[in-house]
């Protein structure tokens, strides 16, 4: 019970922090906005604020901001989804069986580096400026990230478990299975993580290139009209997305990893 009791505080505190955080860096914006020449090149955070919740009702371009960012979020979810099942395989194929590492992991690890952003120009010349170039950035960071992290928490397997497992029995399938998997979860988590963050950071790139709707076209659009309002606005709803992705991601990893948490 206490240590339930110091969670809830420790909690609580890293809740009241962050709140205080957040709200002197909105102060100090405001203040220096009206106090000094920032002012005349961006608008407040009240103003900023205003505009976002406007735009709920109020559309930019075509539709709302709401609207904007279901688009951007679908968008993610199906380059994401994919990225998720494809790493998985190829991180735990590699990782698993020599033949099959020895083969893919040249070539995953010549193309790991380049960053997702470096992809948008091919992706349009390969599929056109249609959805599926934005789905293939989006899948290419999650890939990536999945992967690697895959094939790291399937060599952190305990091999005293493995060498156990064998020695009663197991077939590679059970192996794979009943050791292997369960082990590489956490891993798979942090690539699962990671690879949010750069699929969502990918869309919005993609969607600043070429794109008639989202959150980053809203943010393009901001700049073609000089609309700096719009821009922070557009900023402001990609940043509480992205947080809201990220703590309901480790929110998701706590509850499904409960078993892999540190008892002290």
């Amino acid at each position: 019970m206490k240590k339930k009791s110091d969670f809830l505080n420790t909690r609580s505190a890293a809740i009241l922090f962050a709140a205080l955080s957040i709200l002197t860096f909105l102060v100090v914006w405001e203040l220096s906005v009206n106090l000094t020449r920032i002012g005349k090149l961006i608008p407040g955070p009240i103003e900023v604020l205003k505009f976002f919740f406007q735009s709920f009702a109020k559309p930019v371009g075509k539709y709302t901001i709401l609207m904007h960012a279901y688009i951007s979020l679908r968008r993610v979810m199906i380059g994401y989804i994919t990225g998720i099942v494809l790493g998985v395989i190829a991180g735990v194929g590699m990782g698993a069986s020599k033949t099959f590492e020895s083969i893919f992991k040249p070539i995953f690890e010549m193309l790991r580096p380049i960053p997702t952003i470096a992809w948008i120009p091919l992706a349009i010349l390969w599929f056109g400026v249609g959805e599926t170039a934005k789905h293939f950035i989006i899948f290419y960071g999650t890939f990536a990230n999945v992967t690697l992290n895959s094939y790291a928490g399937v060599q952190r397997v305990d091999p005293v478990l493995l060498g156990a497992a064998k020695m009663l029995g197991a077939t590679d399938r059970q192996l794979l299975s009943k050791v292997i998997l369960p082990g590489s979860i956490p891993s798979i988590f942090a690539g699962m993580q990671t690879g949010l963050s750069a699929g969502w950071m990918g869309v919005i790139a993609a969607e600043m290139v070429k794109s008639s709707e989202g959150l980053g076209w809203t943010i393009i659009m901001g700049q073609e009209t000089a609309n700096t309002t719009q821009i922070l606005s557009g900023m402001v709803a990609i940043a509480i997305i992205g947080l809201l992705l990220a703590t309901g991601m480790r929110n998701l990893e706590r509850r499904l990893c409960k078993w892999n948490e540190r008892t002290s």
